[in-house]
């Protein structure tokens, strides 16, 4: 047992000296300009990194203020609650704590009739 333990550990031990010869180191190329086309199993497709390159908005476009908008489109970009539309935290507000209970909106209690014979404050 102990002997086929050392022959493992001299085997795990040359194994990274193995690896040091018979390693090849790839450096990546200089991009280029164009793109590359690759055809695999008659199927063509470019280089990721080209088309992200296309993709990219180019430099006049970036510094451009945003257009103005029209009257139509500021009315569509206002909040829901400013267009009388459904909002569900405007909805929950107004009912209180009968959202989910009951249709009519939470009240407060009725004020209990005044007293006609205590004295108004």
């Amino acid at each position: 047992m102990a002997r086929l333990l050392s022959l493992l550990l001299l085997a795990c031990a040359t194994l990274p000296a193995h690896a040091d010869e018979h390693t090849v180191v790839v450096k990546a190329a200089a991009p280029e300009k164009g793109c590359v086309e690759v055809e695999v199993h008659g199927k063509r497709a470019q280089s990721i990194s080209c088309l992200n390159e296309k993709l990219l908005p180019s430099s006049n476009t970036v510094n451009r203020p945003p257009p103005t908008l029209s009257g139509a489109e500021a009315t569509v970009q206002r909040p829901s609650n400013q267009l009388g539309l459904y909002n569900r935290a405007a909805l929950e507000h107004r009912m209180g704590n009968a959202f989910g209970k009951s249709v009519t909106p939470q009240r407060p209690a009725p004020p209990p009739p005044a007293s006609p014979l205590r004295p108004a404050r």
